[in-house]
Parts: C-alpha cells; sequence; structure tokens
C-alpha cells in the first residue's frame, strides 16, 4: 500500500481538528465491554493514526501496538503516548503488512474509516486475511468505517464542521466528498486565522465505498465467523438507511 499524502500534510493539525476526550468517553466502553472476559490482553490498532486509542487502550491496562503508513502520523503517536506516559509499541506499517510485525494479538482494531482507503476488492482481502493472520484462533477484529450504504444513495456530500482554538490560534476543517463511479474523493479544507485574514488548503485522497454486504461476505474469506454490525458504539444494530457507521465486530475462527 503506497503512503497517502493527506495524513502526513495533516498530522500536525490531526489532534485539533478530533474532540479526543469527547470520542474517547463515547467509545472506550464499546471496546472494554466487547473484551470483557474474552481473553484480550494484546491489541493491535491498525492505521492507529496518533495514537489516541491506542494509548487509551494501553491506560486501560492493555499491551498495545499502534500501526500507520504515516510515519508523520506515528511520529505524533510517539510524543502523545510520552506526553501521556502510555507504554505503546509504534510502526510505520500499511494495511496488508501487518504480518512483518511477527506478533499474535488477541484483538486487532482497524478504525476511523481506514479500510476504504484500499481501491479495489483484491486489496481488501489480502489486508483482512492479513489481519486473521496476526489474530490468535477465536481473536475478535473490529473495523469502523462511514455507513456507505447510506452515504451513496443519498450522496450525502459534506459532513458536519469542526472548529477549535487554542494558545496557539483558531482552526475550521471542512470534510467533503466528490462521488464518481466507483470510488469517492474525500478533501479536507483546513482553514486558520491569521492577523490578514484566514489562511487555506485543500488535501484529498481518493476511498472506494465499502458496502455492509460486500464487508460481510469478505470477512467470511477471511476466515471470520460470526460478524456482527453494529451501526454506533452505543451498540445500537446498524440499519443501512440511518446508521452514521458500520461497525464490524468478527472472530477468528479457532
Amino acid at each position: 500500500m503506497a503512503p497517502v499524502p493527506l495524513y502526513d500534510a495533516l498530522a500536525a493539525d490531526y489532534d485539533r481538528f478530533v474532540n479526543w476526550k469527547g470520542r474517547l468517553a463515547h467509545e472506550l466502553p464499546f471496546f472494554d465491554s466487547l473484551f470483557d472476559g474474552k481473553r484480550v490482553g494484546r491489541v493491535l490498532d491498525a492505521a492507529c493514526g496518533t495514537g489516541h486509542h491506542a494509548i487509551a487502550l494501553a491506560q486501560l491496562g492493555y499491551e498495545v501496538t499502534g500501526t500507520d503508513l504515516s510515519a508523520a502520523m506515528i511520529e505524533r503517536a510517539r510524543q502523545n503516548a510520552m506526553a501521556q506516559n502510555a507504554a505503546v509499541t509504534f510502526a510505520v506499517t500499511g494495511l496488508g503488512e501487518l504480518s512483518a510485525l511477527g506478533q499474535t494479538f488477541d484483538a486487532v482494531l482497524c478504525l476511523g474509516n481506514s479500510l476504504p482507503h484500499l481501491l479495489n476488492a483484491s486489496t481488501v482481502d489480502h489486508a483482512l486475511a492479513d489481519m486473521a493472520g496476526v489474530l490468535r484462533p477465536e481473536g475478535i477484529l473490529v473495523i469502523q468505517n462511514r455507513n456507505f450504504d447510506r452515504v451513496w444513495v443519498e450522496q450525502e456530500r459534506f459532513m458536519s464542521p469542526q472548529s477549535t482554538q487554542d494558545g496557539h490560534g483558531e482552526w475550521i476543517f471542512v470534510r467533503f466528498y466528490d462521488f464518481h463511479q466507483e470510488t469517492v474523493t474525500f478533501n479536507m479544507l483546513r482553514l486558520r486565522r491569521t492577523e490578514t485574514g484566514w489562511a487555506q488548503d485543500v488535501q484529498s485522497t481518493e476511498l472506494r465505498p465499502i458496502f455492509a454486504e460486500d464487508l460481510a461476505r469478505s470477512l467470511s474469506v477471511a476466515g471470520f465467523e460470526p460478524v456482527t454490525f453494529y451501526g454506533s458504539y452505543d451498540g445500537s444494530t446498524f440499519d443501512p438507511e440511518v446508521s452514521g457507521d458500520l461497525i464490524a465486530v468478527a472472530r477468528r475462527r479457532g
């Protein structure tokens, strides 16, 4: 998998874009409940970005490794872990390359709509097989994507803008899609207030929407069952017409 320049460019501002305190408060109970009683000790956060899920899980007592294809994101993740005194191992490793770690995990996470960055079905299948390969038998896989079953049908172009201020300035982030025949272009408009006005730039990358039916089929081929779909981290059942997320929880066959 080739590097995605968008994430190298956004690494410095990514933690301004995401309200991590609020997001983790909402999402962590899902993982803690999911892992409870399942013999989960070692966790791999694949496509970990700036590392906040990995750090939070380490602070809950899990042994965590975080990987990402973006060297800039991994460097930021290491800085974040050091600032929070969290013991997390980070490595620059892309999806489909996890076997190179030479380790086995009790759970693998692939969050943040990361899997759609793989632009054809065979690459997705390879990445899922690679995840199965680093999971112990009966290990848990969690994938979180946007609900493209809804987004694609409704041609839902814009996502809610995010804004933040701190001692270094003020930012606004606007995310939107351009729709094509089989893919979408994901765009991030970044605006920063300066003394003379607003500085702005746009970073973009291609995504291939993954629909629930296709993900279920690919997970089965890769050796995962059963597979349960959720529509949110609140544990609600996935509804292709209204859910915001497509969260797949699967077990590697024994």
